[in-house]
C-alpha cells in the first residue's frame, strides 16, 4: 500500500531520509546535518531576526551525492517542493518575466572553511526574467549587472570555465567605455559584456547558457556538492585536520541586492575585533555591491562607523542585532548583512576566527562579563595557539627602511623573500626559502600559496577579506589593504612611495601594527615568552597595555590548566641550560635526556677507543677518561632538577655515529696503497670498522645491544649517575635520576641490563655511605616490546614510549626519508590525514601505546608510564595519552606550556564525557 507525498510513492511505514529543511525547521544544534551556515540561518530566523527566506541541502545528501556520483533519491522533488513553499512565502516565482524571485546557492560545512568551496549568485536570471528585473527595480544598469554576476560566477564554478576569460573581457568592456571600473560601466555597456560572457560560455562549452532557472539550481547544487574535493578544499582541511568524510550542506536562499541603488550595500562584521580582541563591533561595508565583493577584497571597503555616516537606520539595528547574537552564541560571532533599498537582512552568523592573542583576551573577557566560565574559556583555546604567541616578534628599536603600510589582519612576524604568485611560493619554499606572497588581492585559489609562506600581503581588502580570514584561521602573519602599493603581477614587483620591490627581495612583515619593510629585521622574545621563563611580574613591568592584558588572560587561563590536569608534563633536555629552561617554563621533571649528546669532540674520539679497543685494559683506559666529563653532566643537571625526576637515556645512537665514515677510510686507504704509503694503523682500522659496518645501522648494533656487547659503556654512565646523585646528597641536594634503558625488545636484555646497573649503583652507595634509590626502567619503542610489555614489566619501574622510533618500526619507514621519497603521495591519495610522526597514528602506534599501558599495569600496578617522543608536545596526542592513562607526557622545553594547556583542556574534556 502507498501513499502519496508530493510527487513520490513511498511504501507506508518505511523511514525516509528528508533530505531538505527550510530555515524556519532547523536550529544552531544541527550543524552535523545542516552545515554551520545552514544551522545558523534557522537559529537567526528562529530568533525572528530578518533573514531572507530560504532552505538547506543536509551534508548527508552531499555524502550519498559524492558516493554515487549522483544526487539521492528523493531529492529533486523536495526542492521542487522547497522551491513551491519559498515561492509562496515570497509572492513570486523563480524565473517569473514580472517579478523575478532569485535566489543565492552557497556551501556551508560543519566546519568553517572560508573561500574554500563555491558559491553562486543571482541564481534564476535569463534572457526573459532580467527584462523584468529592469522593470520591477526600475534601475537596468543593477539587472544587466545581476545577470552578468550569474554567467560568470555559474561559467567558473559550474562549468569550470577559467575566468580569467570573464575578467579579461570585463577589462576590456571597461577599457572600451573610458570608464575607471567595473562599477562604471552603464547598462548598455553592460548588456554588451553579458553578450560576451554568454558567447564565451558558449565557445567553452559547445551550449547555451542555460534559461531554465530549475536547471541552474540543480546543477549549482552538485557543482557545491562537488567543491568538497576541489584541490584547494582539501588542502585546507588537511591543514586544519577537518575529516574529509563530513560533506557540505547547501543553502539556497532569496536573494537580497546590495547593488541594486545608492541606499542599498553589503558588509561583513565582528562583535569585537578579531585580531586583537579588543571589544566593540568592527566590520566592512560596500555600497552598491553584493556579498563577494566584500569578502573578495577587490575593492577597499568602508568601516562600520563609516556606514553609520551612510544609513544610521540600519547600522544601529545592525549593532542591536550583533550584540544579541554574541550574548546568544556566547562568543565572537562573524556576520554578513546585505541592506536593500534601506532595509538590513542578515545573511550568515556563526562563530567567528580570531588571532591567537584575540582567543585568549577574548576568553577571558566572557569570562569577566560573565557569558561563560572559566573552563569553557580554556575549552576555547589551544596549544597551537599559545604556541603563536611564543613566537620572537621584531625589535622595535632596530633601524628600518618602511616599504608600505596597511590593516593589521593578522599578527606575527614573518621574514621571506617577495613572490607574487602562489605557484612560484609553493616552489620556493619546497626548495627551503621562506617566502611572504604578495598579491593585489588573493583568491581561494591561492590557498597552497598562502599555505608555504611566512606571511602574506595584499594592496586590497580589509579584515574580513579572504586573505585576512583564511591567514588568521592558519595563524599566518598578514597585511591587506596597503593601498599605496601597486602589485604588478606580471613584472613581478610591488611599488610604494618610490620604493620597488623585485621577486626574491626580503622583506619583514609585522602583522600586529601593519607595517611592512625592506629587508630582514631582528626579531626578540614575544611577550608572552617572556612571561612564560621569567614570570608574570618581570613580563607585566615591561609590557604595552595591550600586552598586559594579554599577558593577564595567558596566566589566567594556564593557571586553570594546571590546576584541573591530570596528565604531569616534562621535558627533553641534553644539557643543564636546556633544564633550567624547562623548569623555568613549567616543566615537571626531564623525561629524556639524551647522553649521546653529550659525547661530541674529543668524548667522541673515546668512544671510538671504547668500542674498538683491542684489550680491556685499552678499554678501561678510554672509559675512564670519559667518566669525570660524563659524572659533571650529570651533576649539573640534576642540580637544575633538584627535587624533580630526571630520567637519563642510556646511548642509543646507531654505532656508525661513533666510527670513522666507512667510505671516507675506505678511500684513504686505498689511496695510500696507490702511492705505496701504506699505513698500518689505517688498514687496521679499515679491518674494524668493516667487521661492525652495517647496511642499516638504525636497526643495527645500538641501545640495549650496545650495552651488552660493550657493557662497559652502559657501567660508566650508570656509575657517572651515581656518583652524581651522591655528589648531589653530599651537597645537600635532593637528586631524583632515573636510568632509562633504550631499544629493548626482550625482558632478558633489560633483566641483564638492570642486574649489572643495579650492581653498580649498590656499590657507589656502599662506598658513600648513603642510601641511592634509583628507579631503572625502559623505552617502548618496538613493536615486540609493546606486545611483550607483561613480561618486560617485570623487570622495569617505568614505560617511556619512544614514539618517534615507534612509528619508524610500526610502519616500517624512517622518518628521515618519508617526507622526501613519498610523504606528498601519501597525503595526496589520502594515506595520511596528518604526518604519523607529527601526531600520533591512532590505529597503529596508539594502539600499540594502549596494548602496552594495559599489558604493564597488570603485571604491575604501581608502573609509571610517560611518553618521550615529539608526539608528547603535539595538542591531539596528548589527548590520547591522557585517555589511555599515561602518567606524563615529556616534549621539548619550549611546548612545555603548549603540553600544560592541552593536558587541562584534555581533562575537562574527560570531565564532559564522563
Amino acid at each position: 500500500m502507498y501513499k502519496v507525498v508530493g510527487r513520490i510513492d513511498r511504501p507506508l511505514g518505511r523511514a525516509v531520509t528528508k533530505y531538505v529543511y527550510d530555515f524556519s525547521e532547523g536550529n544552531k544544534d544541527q550543524v552535523d546535518l545542516l552545515g554551520g551556515k545552514g544551522a545558523n540561518l534557522a537559529e537567526m530566523t528562529r530568533l525572528g531576526l530578518p533573514v531572507p527566506p530560504g532552505f538547506t541541502v543536509t551534508t548527508e545528501a552531499c555524502r550519498k551525492y559524492l558516493a554515487a556520483g549522483d544526487e539521492p533519491s528523493g531529492l529533486a522533488t523536495e526542492v521542487d517542493e522547497a522551491i513551491s513553499r519559498l515561492e509562496d512565502t515570497v509572492g513570486r516565482r523563480i524565473g517569473g518575466v514580472s517579478d523575478p524571485l532569485l535566489v543565492s546557492v552557497r556551501s556551508g560545512a560543519k566546519v568553517s572553511m572560508p573561500g574554500m568551496m563555491d558559491t553562486v549568485l543571482n541564481v534564476g536570471l535569463n534572457d526573459e526574467s532580467v527584462e523584468g528585473l529592469v522593470t520591477v527595480s526600475g534601475n537596468p544598469r543593477f539587472a544587466w549587472d545581476s545577470y552578468r554576476r550569474l554567467i560568470q560566477m555559474f561559467a567558473r564554478t559550474v562549468m569550470d570555465i577559467d575566468g580569467d576569460l570573464f575578467s579579461d573581457a570585463l577589462n576590456a568592456a571597461v577599457e572600451s567605455a573610458g570608464v575607471g571600473a567595473d562599477a562604471d560601466l552603464d547598462a548598455a555597456a553592460l548588456q554588451e559584456v553579458v553578450a560576451a560572457f554568454k558567447q564565451i560560455y558558449r565557445e567553452q562549452t559547445g551550449r547555451e547558457f542555460p534559461q531554465d532557472p530549475r536547471r541552474q539550481i540543480d546543477l549549482a547544487i552538485k557543482a557545491v556538492f562537488s567543491s568538497w574535493n576541489t584541490p584547494r578544499a582539501r588542502l585546507y582541511r588537511r591543514r586544519e585536520r577537518i575529516p574529509d568524510d563530513l560533506g557540505t550542506a547547501v543553502n539556497i536562499c532569496t536573494m537580497v541586492f546590495g547593488n541594486l541603488d545608492d541606499r542599498s550595500g553589503t558588509g561583513v562584521g565582528f562583535t569585537r575585533d578579531p585580531a586583537t580582541g579588543t571589544p566593540g563591533v568592527y566590520g566592512d561595508y560596500l555600497s552598491k555591491a553584493q556579498g563577494e565583493d566584500v569578502v573578495a577584497g577587490i575593492r577597499n571597503t568602508l568601516s562600520l562607523d563609516e556606514f553609520r555616516e551612510i544609513d544610521e537606520r540600519s547600522h544601529d539595528e545592525l549593532v542591536d542585532i550583533m550584540r544579541r547574537l554574541e550574548i546568544h552564541y556566547r562568543d565572537l560571532c562573524d556576520i554578513e548583512f546585505t541592506v536593500e533599498r534601506g532595509k538590513l537582512w542578515m545573511l550568515q552568523t556563526r562563530v567567528g576566527k580570531r588571532t591567537a592573542s584575540a582567543a585568549f583576551r577574548i576568553a577571558a573577557q566572557l569570562v569577566d562579563e560573565g557569558l561563560i566560565s572559566i573552563d569553557e574559556a580554556l575549552d576555547r583555546v589551544t596549544g597551537a595557539q599559545l604556541g603563536q604567541l611564543m613566537f620572537p616578534q621584531f625589535d622595535q628599536t632596530a633601524p628600518r627602511a618602511t616599504f608600505t603600510a596597511g590593516m593589521a589582519a593578522s599578527p606575527g612576524a614573518a621574514v621571506g623573500r617577495a613572490v607574487f604568485d602562489s605557484a612560484t611560493a609553493v616552489e620556493w619554499a619546497a626548495r627551503g626559502e621562506k617566502v611572504v606572497l604578495v598579491r593585489k588581492e588573493t583568491n581561494p585559489d591561492d590557498l597552497a600559496g598562502m599555505v608555504a609562506s611566512e606571511g602574506i600581503l595584499t594592496a586590497r581588502g580589509g579584515k574580513t577579506s579572504h586573505a585576512a580570514v583564511v591567514a588568521r584561521g592558519m595563524g599566518k602573519t598578514c597585511v591587506c589593504g596597503a593601498g599605496d602599493m601597486n602589485v604588478d603581477p606580471d613584472a613581478r614587483t610591488a611599488a610604494c612611495g618610490g620604493v620597488t620591490v623585485t621577486e626574491g627581495e626580503v622583506l619583514s612583515v609585522n602583522g600586529s601594527t601593519g607595517e611592512v619593510f625592506v629587508g630582514e629585521l631582528p626579531v626578540v622574545d614575544s611577550p608572552v615568552f617572556r612571561y612564560l621563563e621569567e614570570g608574570l611580574d618581570v613580563a607585566l613591568g615591561d609590557a604595552g597595555s595591550d600586552s598586559r592584558e594579554l599577558i593577564a588572560a595567558v596566566d589566567r587561563i594556564l593557571i586553570r590548566a594546571d590546576s584541573v590536569r591530570r596528565l604531569g608534563v616534562r621535558a627533553n633536555a641534553d644539557t643543564s641550560a636546556d633544564a633550567r629552561r624547562a623548569r623555568a617554563l613549567g616543566a615537571e621533571g626531564i623525561g629524556l635526556c639524551r647522553t649521546e649528546h653529550m659525547f661530541l669532540g674529543d668524548r667522541r674520539i673515546l668512544v671510538e677507543r671504547v668500542i674498538l679497543a683491542e684489550s680491556q685494559a685499552e678499554q678501561d683506559e678510554a672509559l675512564e677518561a670519559l667518566l669525570p666529563p660524563q659524572r659533571g653532566d650529570f651533576v649539573e643537571i640534576l642540580r637544575a632538577m633538584d627535587g624533580l625526576p630526571a630520567t637519563i637515556r642510556l646511548l642509543d645512537p646507531p654505532l656508525h655515529e661513533f666510527l670513522p665514515d666507512h667510505a671516507d677510510l675506505r678511500v684513504k686507504v686505498a689511496i695510500a696503497r696507490e702511492r705505496g704509503e701504506v699505513d698500518e694503523a689505517d688498514v687496521s682500522l679499515l679491518a674494524a670498522v668493516e667487521r661492525l659496518h652495517e647496511s642499516n645501522p638504525m636497526l643495527g648494533l645500538r641501545g640495549v645491544r650496545l650495552g651488552l656487547v660493550v657493557p662497559g659503556l652502559f657501567r660508566l654512565q650508570v656509575r657517572a649517575i651515581a656518583e652524581a646523585s651522591v655528589e648531589r646528597i653530599k651537597a645537600g641536594g635532593d637528586p631524583l635520576a632515573e636510568i632509562m634503558v633504550p631499544l629493548v625488545g626482550s625482558v632478558t636484555e633489560l633483566r641483564l641490563i638492570r642486574d649489572d646497573a643495579e650492581a653498580t649503583i649498590a656499590s657507589i652507595a656502599e662506598k658513600a655511605g648513603v642510601d641511592l634509590d634509583i628507579p631503572i626502567g625502559t623505552m617502548i619503542e618496538l613493536p615486540r616490546a609493546a606486545l611483550t610489555a607483561d613480561r618486560i614489566a617485570g623487570a622495569a619501574d617505568f614505560f617511556s614510549f619512544g614514539t618517534n622510533d615507534l612509528t619508524q618500526t610500526t610502519w616500517g619507514f624512517s622518518r628521515d626519508d618519508v617526507e622526501a621519497a613519498f610523504f606528498s603521495t601519501y597525503l595526496d591519495k589520502g594515506v595520511f590525514k596528518v604526518s604519523p610522526f607529527e601526531t600520533i597514528d591512532l590505529a597503529g602506534v596508539g594502539e600499540l601505546v594502549r596494548i602496552a599501558s594495559v599489558k604493564g599495569r597488570a603485571r604491575r600496578p604501581e608502573l609509571h608510564l610517560g611518553v618521550c617522543g615529539e608526539h608528547g608536545g603535539d595538542p591531539d596526542s596528548i589527548h590520547f595519552f591522557d585517555r589511555v592513562g599515561l602518567d606524563y607526557v615529556s616534549c621539548s622545553p619550549f611546548r612545555v606550556p603548549v603540553a600544560r594547556l592541552e593536558a587541562g583542556r584534555s581533562a575537562l574534556s574527560a570531565l564532559a564525557t564522563g
